[in-house]
């Protein structure tokens, strides 16, 4: 059987996890696509590989800051396994690349005759309540730096890689700070060299200075 990149995937028996490849459609997830707006019906469930999708909570329509972030470590969808058919948040991909999708009628057939693929999900739906709460305790309290250090760490660990493409205004919806504000804490993280950062590129340079950098709450966001 071929390696299988999505860790919630990877974790079914075997033979679970066949009975599901029929109804897994390999698709390329395109960097700023939405998958979900916040109470509109959820068609699909997607198991990223290497790309990365993040939830936002909307304000006012337009404001959008990211309370969670979903790559190889789950699923984006979860909604679906509590028995909830439409999105509490907007799905945004970040991270372009590729990723297993499923519509939802053969999800929720799936998730009723498999406990493995209940079970894993009961999992990562708690890991993934986790990360909301401490994401938003982090946005208020700690300081910007601190969080993109931490954002960084966040995002090589759920695309297994230490490079990827990300612009300040991107950023700043991310962090829900100003633009200003994350190109001085990049700037404070390259002048360190801690990162390299040139024209939307993000390369980590220095992964332990980084995590040193981080703010303690990037322990408990590290994908079990």
């Amino acid at each position: 059987m071929a390696a299988i990149n999505n860790s919630l995937l990877a974790a079914l028996p075997r033979k679970d996890y066949q009975r599901l490849l029929s109804g897994l459609v390999p698709v390329d997830l395109a960097f700023g696509k939405v998958l979900y707006e916040p109470g509109k019906p959820i068609r699909d469930v997607y198991f990223p590989s290497q790309s990365l999708v993040s939830l936002l909570t909307v304000v006012e329509g337009h404001l959008a800051l990211e309370v969670g972030l979903v790559g190889r470590d789950g699923m984006v969808g979860v909604p679906l396994a509590l028995g909830i058919d439409a999105s509490p948040v907007r799905a945004l991909v970040q991270g372009g690349g590729p990723a297993l999708r499923m519509d939802a009628a053969r999800f929720r057939r799936e998730l009723r005759r498999s406990p493995s693929l209940q079970r894993a999900l009961n999992r990562y739906v708690y890991t993934l309540m986790a990360q909301i709460s401490q994401t938003a305790g982090c946005n208020r309290f700690h300081v910007v730096q601190s969080r993109l250090a931490r954002w960084l760490l966040m995002t090589r660990d759920r695309v297994g890689s230490g490079e990827f493409r990300m612009t300040h205004q991107f950023l700043s919806h991310m962090l829900g700070v100003r633009r200003v504000g994350v190109t001085e804490a990049a700037g404070a993280l390259q002048r360190r060299k801690l990162i390299e950062y040139s024209r939307g590129n993000i390369r980590i340079l220095d992964h332990r200075g980084l995590q040193d950098a981080a703010c303690a709450c990037y322990e408990g966001l590290t994908p079990s």
